[in-house]
């Protein structure tokens, strides 16, 4: 069976990859280094998916000359490497209590040292606490070069403790014109030309992932006799336009963030994108219609109150009558609180007032305006002297105290 077009077209050394051109400088620096150190650090690759990073893992094994694993942290378990880091030790040494021992067990003078075995683990985010635990002595120790690659922002998927033992590599989607050289790479590969349109289309609907391209490019050359691609060709391969969206990762923590704070910036055009981004990916309406409503009293409070009773109608519909039908109430919302006057003192008052409350505890109640059911409570003072007074102006009035003696003075708002 032949191997995916992708697969035939990945680049064998660091001259041949493309893009990224400060990771490949530095791999490259650490590369030249340690072919005559014998010392290569562990790395984490944070990147979209298809920009490189199982590409550039292998790029590393193979210019090392290291014995090389490749796993997936989706389907296995720290006993599968384990089990393939066995095979690393001479035959006269004795069986190590762990197989990840087996490096450190040949450090006395008398035994050959073998080269640190690297193993990369796609997808490490996956991983829980507790597996990535057990890595850690191994890359500690030197037994192991462990390569890393996740989607995942690694401060948040990576356990701190194996983050100090590793450095994080940051990878980036690929451009437009990276992607055109990756697309005119493919044509080569099946023998086939493609017109403007059809070339702008493809490249803008891979949305920067060097894979997908591949793949749609080869779907199309299967289900096409035509020398060259159309728009409608690639249109039937792709079935419908990439949105690179991951709904539970770090693009949806982006997206998500993108779209508050344009609205908290008061353009209401980069709010729709936004919303219209989510939206067409599949994203939960009610989780963006929970976060318009977090808008409306973060971001626009007392400014304007109504804003909460349209992020409010606004939820209650995506409820009543989901997608794609509420995509209208939401983008009413949304323009809503773009282009409403904003006000942060409700945040801040808020705030404000949860420090006091963290800082002195539960402070006593002032007894004159505490509650007081019973005679027992009364004749402790509970409710004495309380000034039975409604403002008609909301304005509190001169002299009267409401909050404990130790904040008697705190002004919030």
């Amino acid at each position: 069976m032949s191997a995916p077009l992708a697969d035939r077209l990945r680049p064998h050394d660091l001259v041949e990859f493309i893009g990224q051109a400060k990771v490949v400088s530095l791999v490259g620096t650490l590369l030249e280094r340690g072919k005559t150190s014998g010392f290569f650090p562990s790395l984490i690759f944070w990147g979209p998916p298809g920009c490189g990073k199982t590409t550039i893992a292998r790029i590393i094994a193979r210019e090392l000359d290291r014995p090389f694993h490749e796993f997936s942290a989706v389907n296995a378990s720290i006993k599968d490497i384990e089990a393939v880091l066995g095979g690393r030790r001479p035959p006269s040494k004795p069986e190590p209590q762990s197989l990840f021992d087996a490096p450190a067990s040949l450090q006395d003078s008398n035994a050959p040292t073998l080269p640190a075995p690297i193993i990369f683990l796609d997808e490490i985010h996956r991983w829980n606490k507790a597996q990535q635990d057990a890595l850690l002595p191994h890359v500690e120790k030197g037994a192991v070069i462990l390569l890393g690659a996740t989607t995942e922002s690694p401060s948040f998927s990576v356990i701190h403790a194996l983050l100090s033992r590793c450095r994080v590599v940051t990878m980036h989607q690929l451009s437009e014109i990276e992607l055109g050289v990756v697309l005119d790479r493919g044509l080569d590969a099946i023998h086939k030309t493609i017109d403007d349109e059809a070339r702008e289309f493809l490249v803008r609907a891979s949305a920067g992932d060097g894979r997908v391209l591949l793949n749609v490019l080869e779907i199309a050359a299967n289900l096409s006799d035509t020398e060259e691609f159309q728009v409608a060709d690639l249109e039937e391969a792709l079935q419908r336009r990439q949105l690179a969206f991951d709904k539970a990762g770090e693009e949806f923590y982006n997206t998500i963030s993108a779209l508050h704070k344009s609205v908290r910036g008061s353009d209401p055009d980069a709010s729709l994108y936004w919303l219209a981004r989510m939206l067409e990916s599949g994203q939960d309406p009610l989780y963006i219609a929970r976060r318009v409503l977090r808008m409306a009293s973060e971001d626009i409070g007392m400014a304007d109150p109504q804003a909460l009773v349209v992020a409010n109608a606004a939820y209650d519909t995506c409820a009543k009558i989901g997608m794609p039908e509420c995509a209208l109430a939401l983008a009413e919302a949304v323009i809503y609180m773009a282009k409403s006057p904003k006000s942060n003192r409700l945040y801040l008052a808020y705030g404000n007032a949860v420090k006091d409350v963290q800082e002195f505890g539960n402070l006593p109640v002032p007894l004159h305006i505490r509650n007081a059911p019973t005679g027992l409570m009364k004749s402790e003072g509970y409710g004495k002297d309380y000034d039975y007074y409604h403002s008609p102006t909301g304005t509190k009035k001169e002299g009267i105290v409401y909050l404990p003696d130790e904040l008697a003075d705190r002004k919030y708002l």
